[in-house]
């Protein structure tokens, strides 16, 4: 395997951990926060993600078994509204993302060199190789995590952190040397 495909296939496989980091790093009870109406909140973008994934396993086994033919396209937006996302489960959709790139992280490691030649009609970017669209896709991922993350900061803008309590004291101060001298 031709070692620029190799990182690009390693980084698409780290995508599923990449996110699952990043969701710890992000307080579960601002995930459903819009930063505005046309801002998708954290819950939306996991589930976006999902629904992603699912094209991406389609997509990258019809590049490999049918080559030349077109990738339909695929609406987000249209999918977020007509599938409520809202009611649907984060730790499902995780599930789904894991198990989809897990799958298909093993089959493109499998493929022969010639393999990643091949190539389909895309309806936003045109014809495109396999490689093309595994650098593609395994920048997806991390695209998100980033609007996730600006998200959080819109959001701490609106509910700063409470300031820490003091720290009680256990123990008392130490006796100066000074003070026992007098």
């Amino acid at each position: 395997m031709r070692e620029e495909i190799r990182r690009e296939l390693e980084a698409f496989g780290f995508g599923p951990s990449l996110l699952q980091a990043a969701l710890r790093q992000l307080p579960k009870k601002m995930w459903c926060y819009q930063p505005r109406a046309d801002r998708w909140s954290i819950h939306d973008l996991v589930i976006h993600l999902a629904d992603a994934e699912a094209g991406v396993y389609m997509r990258c086994r019809g590049l490999i078994a049918e080559p030349a033919t077109a990738s339909p396209e695929f609406d987000s937006h249209r999918w977020r509204l007509s599938l409520g996302y809202f009611n649907q489960s984060v730790r499902e959709a995780l599930d789904i993302i894991c198990q989809l790139r897990k799958s298909t992280h093993k089959l493109l490691g499998t493929l022969p060199d010639h393999l990643w030649d091949n190539s389909v009609v895309d309806a936003r970017l045109g014809s495109i190789t396999l490689k093309r669209w595994l650098t593609i896709q395994q920048r997806h991922i991390p695209r998100h995590i980033e609007q996730m993350r600006d998200n959080y900061d819109s959001w701490l803008k609106t509910h700063p952190p409470r300031k820490p309590v003091a720290q009680l004291r256990v123990f008392p101060e130490p006796v100066r040397e000074s003070a026992i001298a007098e």
